[in-house]
């Protein structure tokens, strides 16, 4: 099993990144999937999940309207477009994915929001 992320770097307030996760090693369209993220000194928080199939998506309340995660079943790959970030966005990104009976994790990729 496999989740790797990719897309994280620096970006100046405001600026805009995406993230994606690419599994493999599982039968992706049957999990749900959600993006967390966790900032030095913080516990990890979920930022933001998507059901199987697509259909439902939720979100932390201080990335509503910012933040939209998506995903790709035939990619096997979910997506996080970040919009108008802040430095408090700084963190380390995580993917997850939880079928029934398991969770898995990505490696995380670093997002630094300064200027």
């Amino acid at each position: 099993v496999q989740l790797v992320e990719s897309g994280g770097g620096l970006v100046q307030p405001g600026g805009s990144l995406r993230l994606s996760c690419a599994a493999s090693g599982f039968t992706f369209s049957a999990y749900d999937m959600s993006w967390y993220r966790q900032a030095p000194g913080r516990e990890r928080e979920s930022v933001a999940g998507i059901v199987s199939s697509g259909a439902f998506t939720a979100y932390l309340e201080s990335v509503k309207g910012r933040f939209t995660i998506s995903r790709d079943n035939a990619k096997n790959t979910v997506y996080l477009q970040m919009t108008n970030l802040k430095p408090e966005d700084t963190a380390v990104y995580y993917c997850s994915a939880r079928g029934w009976t398991s969770v898995y994790w990505g490696q995380g990729t670093q997002v630094t929001v300064s200027s």
